[in-house]
C-alpha cells in the first residue's frame, strides 16, 4: 500500500502557512507504518514539541492505473474517508528553512490517521462535499472539497503519471485552513458530512 498526501490544496490553508498557491499538485508520501485505524490512539511522538493535526478527504484507489487520464479518473476508486495528517511542525519548519524534504515531519509513525470509508454513490457530489474536525468537541475545521485547488480526478491523472496506482493506495487530498497542535488527552473526531469517520485519543 502506497500513501500519497497532497499539500497546499486549499488557497487558505496555503494562505494560513504563508505558503504559495501551487500550480501543481505537491505530493509527498508516507510509509504504511504511519497508519492509524480502527479509533486506535495515537502516541505523542517525543522527537516533536509542536504537533499539528490537518484532517483531509482520503480517497482509496479500487483499480489499478497508470497514465490514467482525468476523463477516466473517476472509475479508480469506489471509496471516500476521512484522514488525519500529522505533522511535526517545528521539524517541518527547520526543514522548509534549509531547503530539505519533508519526510521527518510527516512520514513518521502513526502520522496518516484512516477512518471509515464510504461507497462513493452514497455521495450526491464528491466535489461539493463538507468535512469537519473537532477537537474536545469544538469545531477546529470546516472544508468544502469544492474548494479544492486540483480536483480528486486531476489528483489521480496528475499522480499515475509518475506512479502505478495499485488497488488499496490511499490520497490524502489536502487539508483546510484551521490546523493546529494537539496535546496529550485530546480527542479528534472527523465527520464527513454527517458521517462520523474517526473519534480517536492522543496520548
Amino acid at each position: 500500500m502506497k500513501i500519497f498526501c497532497i499539500g497546499r490544496n486549499y488557497a487558505a490553508h496555503a494562505a494560513e502557512l504563508n505558503n504559495e498557491v501551487p500550480e501543481n499538485p505537491v505530493v509527498f508520501m508516507k510509509p504504511d507504518t504511519a497508519v492509524v485505524k480502527n479509533n486506535d490512539p495515537v502516541y505523542y511522538p517525543d522527537f516533536t514539541n509542536d504537533l499539528h493535526y490537518e484532517v483531509e478527504l482520503v480517497v482509496r484507489i479500487s483499480k489499478m492505473g497508470k497514465h490514467i487520464e482525468e476523463k477516466f479518473a473517476s472509475k479508480y476508486y469506489d471509496q471516500i474517508g476521512l484522514g488525519v495528517d500529522f505533522t511535526a511542525r517545528d521539524i517541518q519548519a527547520e526543514l522548509k528553512q534549509k531547503g530539505l524534504p519533508w519526510e521527518r515531519a510527516k512520514a513518521f509513525d502513526q502520522s496518516a490517521v484512516i477512518g471509515q470509508f464510504w461507497s462513493v454513490a452514497e455521495f450526491e457530489d464528491i466535489q461539493n462535499t463538507t468535512f469537519e474536525l473537532y477537537k474536545n468537541d469544538v469545531r477546529v475545521q470546516f472544508g468544502n472539497t469544492m474548494d479544492m485547488i486540483f480536483t480528486i480526478n486531476q489528483l489521480i491523472a496528475n499522480i499515475s503519471k509518475m506512479c502505478t496506482l495499485k488497488v488499496g493506495d490511499l490520497i490524502f487530498t489536502g487539508t483546510p485552513s484551521g490546523v493546529g497542535p494537539v496535546k496529550k488527552g485530546d480527542q479528534l473526531r472527523g465527520v464527513l458530512n454527517t458521517k462520523v469517520s474517526f473519534d480517536f485519543p492522543i496520548l
